[in-house]
């Protein structure tokens, strides 16, 4: 998560969202791709951090499944998102802070819940909650300030 927490940091530098993401292999320990939200920069309304990191990832592994990883990201995927990390067979996500307005793991349409979902990971929400949650804010909070919405 920490990894996570760092391209969170990125991408709030970049003007973007501080959203984070990373893929690892829990059979190796090792970190396969990275991710940061850069829908603004890329000019790419499906650039949330889970995706760049699944698209990352399967590029790496010349493999559009990733069964057995685990996603670790700052905060609770979208639908989008949530979508993506069926179709990809993620094993395992783990995520930060809850999206009571855009979540849609544990909060919203609760997506692998769903009997039309094909492929569920394992999900563990809540681990370093606080930092991604006191990140999101004070990003939010500065642009409130500055008068950009």
């Amino acid at each position: 998560m920490r990894i996570a927490l760092d391209a969170a940091q990125a991408a709030a530098e970049a003007g973007e969202t501080p959203v984070g993401a990373v893929i690892v292999d829990p059979a190796s320990g090792e970190v396969v791709a990275v991710g940061a939200n850069q829908p603004i920069g890329a000019h790419d309304p499906t650039a949330h951090a889970e995706i760049v990191a699944i698209r990352a990832a399967a590029a790496k592994l010349g493999n559009y499944r990733l069964t057995g990883l685990t996603l670790v990201v700052t905060l609770e995927p979208c639908a989008m998102c949530a979508g993506a990390i069926s179709h990809a067979r993620i094993g395992r996500l783990v995520f930060g802070a809850e999206d009571e307005k855009g979540g849609a793991v544990v909060n919203g349409p609760r997506f692998f819940e769903q009997p039309t979902c094909h492929s569920r990971p394992v999900v563990e929400g809540g681990v370093l909650a606080k930092e991604s949650s006191t990140m999101l804010k004070a990003f939010f909070r500065m642009r409130r300030a500055s008068g950009r919405p």
